[in-house]
This record gives structure tokens, C-alpha cells and sequence, in this order.
């Protein structure tokens, strides 16, 4: 058996088209073009990549961006302070401080400052309930949002299968868990202490790994046929000194024994930054009908 590559960049230029639409859409009916802040702390190389990447992508469906750079040694409370002038700016859909942080911020802190209709990151201990409960008007993580789309490419219908989530994160393992139990499957919550962890993963018709470790998943852990989304994204040197990408799952191992996995680079990366884009439409459109309510609501009174 070989398995089918889950081609990520494919379904979020997918998703990317959808958002760029939703964008036409909602500027056409006479709503500010939405627009998503992005707030970086200090000079981290990968950082600034990241960033200029969600940047472009974001221009790149029609949707205005702006960039906060602020120096390393920047105080909590500046950090603070910048993200309640985006709060109070109607202007801002969405806001995205990239981590991770310097050390002398508190990133529970900021995290809970950022108003839940404008977290497009989705981590806010508000939103985090709403999608712990299934609630509406929810904003999800972007990586588990994207995890489910992957899924979903693969399946129709997932109620009933067995799920194993290995990472425990609040960032993808415990919102991934929560999603995918709302689709009806049978999940469970491994981590890299579980001590049975080959058993329990052999037991999965979908397995995701989000625990940032280089192969910890090998190809005899994995029930034959099984869906594999591999969210863990390292940087490893060869003994030649060549870098390469490498995920969480043994992807030589893996490929003859899952029925379907994605690779990395260009799996779960690509969706993660479409559902970036996709909850900031969210949040523009959100904003629009309650801005369109309270309206009516005026009229009424009048």
C-alpha cells in the first residue's frame, strides 16, 4: 500500500480563493475591505518570515494588512497598549501577535487582551470555551481548522471513526480533540509520556501528531490504512550540514502503511495560514452584521 498525499497547498489555495470571494462579496455590498493587524516582537529570523508570508497572503485575497514591529526589549506594557488601540480601531478586523514572545512578556496575558471578535488566532480564553462547547460565532485555531479540512478531503464522513490526537497543546492538541469530537469521533489524547503510545496509535483510523518531535510516530505505529496529519514542522541538519523540513511522523515509514498523510513541508503549514485568512473574513463579516443589527435596531427605536 502506498498512501495518497494529502496535498495541502492545493486545498488552501482552495480555501484562499473562497476567502478572496468572501472579501468581493462583502466590499461589494458596501463594507470596508476587512483588515488584519499583525504584531511582531523583536528580530527572530523565522518570525519575520512567517509574518511577511501571512502578509502577502493576506493582501493576496484582497484584504488590507498592517505590520507592528516592536523592539525585543519592547515592555509588556507597550505591548499591551498597542493591542488596545487595535481593539478600539474599527478599522481592525483582526489581530495576530506572532509567537513566540520574549521571555519577559506574559503570553497568557496578551492572549487575553486581544478582544475575542478580533482574535483571528482563535486562542482567547473566550473563543477557546465557545469552541470547547460548539457554540457559534466561535473562532477557531487556525491549525486545528485546517487539520479539519484536510480530514475532510479525505473523508466524507468521519462519526464513528476512532481518533487518537498525539500533543496536548493548548495551541493544536486540545482544540483539535474538541473539533473532531464534534464531528462524532471517538477520540483520544496521547502525548510523547503516554507510555503506550505505539498500541494506542495502532488503534487510530485518524491520527494527527502535533508534538514537535522529529519521527516520533514510525510506520509500525500506524493502523494500516489510516488517515495521518502530521502537524509537527522541525528543521534538522543532514551529516553534510544540509538542512531539511522534517514532521513528527516518520514519513518514509509511513507512506506504505497509512491510506492517507501529509507531507511536510506543504501539508498542515499552508492550511494553517488560509484559516488565518479565513477567520479574519470571519471576523469582518461577523463585525458587518452586527454593525447592520444595531442599525436596524436604531431605526426601530426612532
Amino acid at each position: 500500500m502506498t498512501a495518497r498525499i494529502i496535498d495541502g497547498k492545493a486545498l488552501a489555495a482552495e480555501v484562499q480563493k473562497q476567502v478572496a470571494e468572501g472579501v468581493a462579496a462583502l466590499v461589494g455590498g458596501g463594507v470596508a475591505v476587512p483588515e488584519l493587524a499583525v504584531v511582531l516582537v523583536g528580530y527572530d529570523p523565522a518570525s519575520h518570515v512567517y509574518v511577511s508570508n501571512k502578509v502577502r497572503q493576506t493582501e493576496a485575497v484582497g484584504m488590507r494588512s498592517r505590520r507592528f514591529v516592536l523592539d525585543a526589549n519592547t515592555t509588556e506594557r507597550r505591548l499591551l497598549d498597542l493591542i488596545e488601540e487595535l481593539n478600539r480601531d474599527p478599522a481592525v478586523n483582526g489581530i495576530l501577535v506572532q509567537f513566540p514572545l520574549p521571555p519577559h512578556i506574559d503570553t497568557a496575558r496578551v492572549v487575553t487582551a486581544i478582544r475575542p471578535d478580533k482574535d483571528v488566532d482563535g486562542f482567547n480564553p473566550l473563543n477557546v470555551g465557545r469552541t470547547a462547547a460548539g457554540m457559534q460565532g466561535a473562532l477557531v485555531p487556525c491549525t486545528p481548522l485546517g487539520v479539519m479540512r484536510l480530514i475532510k478531503s479525505v473523508h466524507d464522513d468521519i462519526a464513528g471513526l476512532g481518533a487518537l490526537v498525539v500533543g496536548a497543546s493548548n495551541v493544536v492538541g486540545r482544540p483539535m480533540a474538541r473539533l473532531l469530537l464534534q464531528e462524532l469521533c471517538t477520540v483520544s489524547i496521547a502525548h510523547i509520556r503516554t507510555t503506550d503510545l505505539e498500541r494506542r496509535c495502532r488503534e487510530a483510523d485518524i491520527l494527527v501528531v502535533a508534538t514537535g518531535v522529529p519521527g516520533l510516530v514510525r510506520g509500525q505505529f500506524i493502523k494500516p490504512g489510516a488517515t495521518v496529519i502530521d502537524v509537527g514542522i522541525t528543521r534538522i541538519k543532514s551529516e553534510t550540514g544540509a538542512e531539511r523540513l522534517v514532521g513528527d511522523v516518520a514519513f518514509d515509514e509511513a507512506i506504505d502503511v497509512a491510506g492517507a498523510i501529509t507531507p511536510v513541508p506543504g501539508g498542515v503549514g499552508p492550511m494553517t495560514v488560509a484559516c488565518l485568512l479565513a477567520n479574519t473574513l470571519s471576523a469582518a463579516q461577523m463585525e458587518a452584521a452586527r454593525s447592520q443589527a444595531a442599525g436596524i435596531d436604531r431605526m426601530t427605536a426612532v
